[in-house]
């Protein structure tokens, strides 16, 4: 893959970035070096390589999800916002 100034001009537009342009070269460059790395990835050879590999064969650990903490610090917290209710902030409505 070619990384030019076309292809950063869309990346700008897409991430909603703006580059100066002294710097328009060196980003080029760096996404230019990433770029090769990733297409030096393609030709590692992974034909005995099993599709479940993983360097933990137990698998991702997981624990109990249970709220913790001090409820005087949300309390707290809320005080400062000008609504709540139920211990949520209360917003204005942006989306119609």
């Amino acid at each position: 893959m070619q990384v030019d100034d076309a292809l950063l001009q869309r990346l700008e537009k897409l991430s909603f970035l703006s580059i100066e342009e002294s710097k328009r070269e060196e980003i080029i460059a760096q996404l230019s070096g990433i770029v090769a790395f990733v297409d030096n990835l393609s030709e590692l050879n992974t034909d005995n390589v099993d599709d479940n590999f993983a360097m933990n064969d137990s698998g991702t650990p997981t624990r109990e999800d249970t709220p913790s903490g001090d409820s005087a610090i949300s309390d707290k917290i809320l005080e400062n916002s000008p609504r709540s209710e139920e211990n949520l902030f209360i917003v204005p409505k942006i989306i119609e």
